[in-house]
């Protein structure tokens, strides 16, 4: 076998292995949806401990976390916003910044407001807003 043979089937080779990956990598996963550790999701809401140490990270504000793709940022004076975390323009994860007091997503650069509404594209269609309530370190995003 020639030295351009062989490296010719081993990219073959190597391309069905890694082609399906990256497919399966890049693809939208619900199977992570899974019920978050010390925070119960029951299918109508997320229940978030926050002396909990998964999530004594909201207890400062400019942080966040995302749960069951939606992302709880404490924007400050005790003040917590949930949102779907899923960009509506081409289904990546939107982070937060507190500075700015918006939630951008780093793929394509739409920018979503506290509110969910878009600020900035290419989205056009606003993230869903969760309610969230505070009862002592308890926090509840009502799905």
């Amino acid at each position: 076998m020639e030295r351009r043979e062989f490296l010719l089937r081993t990219m073959q080779a190597g391309a069905a292995v890694v082609i399906p990956i990256t497919v399966i990598s890049c693809s939208k996963d619900d199977d992570n949806d899974i019920d978050p550790p010390d925070g119960n999701g029951n299918g109508n809401k997320i229940v978030i401990d926050l002396d909990s140490q998964d999530y004594t990270l909201l207890n400062s504000a400019g942080n966040a976390v995302v749960i069951n793709n939606i992302i709880i940022a404490n924007t400050g004076d005790d003040e917590f916003v949930a949102l779907s975390a899923v960009c509506t323009h081409n289904g990546c994860q939107i982070t937060y910044n507190h500075s700015n007091g918006n939630f951008p997503c780093p793929c394509h650069g739409s920018v979503f407001a506290a509110d969910g509404s878009v600020v900035e594209g290419p989205a056009s269609t606003a993230v869903k807003r969760y309610t969230v309530a505070r009862e002592d370190n308890v926090l509840t995003i009502q799905l």
